[in-house]
């Protein structure tokens, strides 16, 4: 049975996308900075200005009112929804039944975040009054490592997965980085550099795990009729999704498959209309080398247990069939804290073709991914230059 919503398969497009000026440690920039280059450079991309968005939606710890102040922009219509990393995905949805339904037409989406450098970031949100304080951390469970460590060891019990099929992960997300200017880590790395950095926690070794840093990025979304005289290509919406499942790790409904992203996905799929094979490059969140593999099961690229042989070989690396992560990912490029937002800007500049050393040729469907939390909450994107 088809998706109802297939109706809006490509009623809206990505019509700006841009990051802060730069990606990496940056202590003479706040949050709400990044948060203003990454937009300026998003509505110049999209040749429009701030006078023409009537709806900003960005996601933190900050209010809602604080960005468009900042930017100096009165919307009527504003989202500040927090499902972790992919909230950013999940705006476009928003953002795409919200133009649809006439609640306003241009959409700006940013995200702004001094992950490393910490200024004018709030405090975190597990305060001493927080279920996971409460209720998990008194048994050991000591944020995203320790976390996403759970379900990746229990991955590995299940279905065999091996720390070298981890480790192909960041080797070829690696490789990726080289060919990006801006990537924070470029030097090449081997299964074995992976396998004997400094351990973190079990199963995770340092080169398993992301990126600190500070950065922001936004893309500029509007109708399908309107990004016709807008100056680039526009990047359709095809397939939209999201889901949410548990809040604490501990809730998690199964620890051997992401069952939010299994929703996601299929959502994603079904309105979008096409096939796996249709893809031509994924985006797909990588907090850890574990969180793509289970992606590739759950998006259903593979069966489940499958995810540690598909991407073994280099598969996913510069010159294999099945490109993943092109600019570096949250492993090699940047990860700020929630990443959504900058696998969605790089799939925008490939379908594009605006990537140079690491364009995928002839590039016209991709798919963009994210989870949010411990494994809480996933939306997934499939994008497009062309309306199938």
């Amino acid at each position: 049975m088809r998706d109802g919503r297939t109706r809006l398969r490509g009623s809206v497009a990505i019509v700006g996308a841009g990051e802060s000026d730069w990606v990496g440690r940056l202590p003479n920039k706040s949050a709400l900075a990044l948060h203003m280059e990454a937009a300026h450079n998003a509505l110049a991309d999209a040749g429009l200005r701030k006078e023409d968005v009537d709806a900003v939606f960005t996601a933190g710890r900050n209010m809602a009112n604080e960005v468009p102040e900042y930017l100096g922009i009165r919307p009527r219509y504003v989202d500040s929804t927090q499902m972790g990393g992919c909230s950013f995905m999940a705006h476009v949805e928003h953002a795409m039944a919200g133009i649809v339904a006439g609640l306003f037409e241009v959409a700006l989406i940013t995200h702004g975040e001094s992950g490393y450098s910490r200024v004018g970031m709030p405090a975190t949100r597990w305060g001493d009054d927080s279920n996971n304080a409460q209720f998990e951390l008194i048994y050991g469970h000591a944020g995203p490592t320790t976390g996403y460590g759970l379900v990746a060891t229990r991955h590995m019990h299940v279905y065999g997965t091996t720390k070298e099929q981890m480790a192909e992960v960041a080797v070829a997300t690696r490789k990726w980085a080289a060919l990006n200017p801006r990537a924070f880590l470029r030097d090449p790395i081997t299964i074995d550099d992976v396998l004997s950095s400094r351990l973190i926690s079990w199963p995770f070794n340092l080169l398993d795990c992301c990126l600190v840093t500070d950065g922001g990025g936004a893309i500029v979304v509007t109708s399908a009729e309107r990004a016709k005289d807008l100056p680039k290509k526009p990047v359709y919406v095809l397939g939209t999704g999201e889901a949410v499942s548990h809040q604490m790790v501990s809730q998690m409904p199964n620890f051997d498959r992401w069952d939010a992203a299994i929703v996601s996905g299929a959502r994603a799929f079904s309105m979008a209309g096409i096939k796996h094979e249709d893809i031509d490059v994924c985006e797909l969140y990588d907090a850890f080398t574990i969180v793509p593999i289970l992606a590739l099961e759950a998006l259903g690229f593979c069966k489940p247990g499958e995810g540690g042989p598909f991407v073994s070989g280099q598969r996913t690396a510069p010159g294999g069939d099945f490109p993943m992560n092109t600019n570096g990912g949250g492993l090699s490029y940047t990860h700020t804290g929630m990443y959504g937002m900058f696998a969605i800007v790089e799939a925008v500049r490939q379908l594009r073709g605006e990537c140079g050393p690491r364009q995928v040729p002839d590039a016209k469907v991709a798919l963009c991914h994210g989870t949010g939390g411990t494994w809480s909450s996933a939306a997934t994107l499939i994008l497009s230059t062309e309306i199938p």
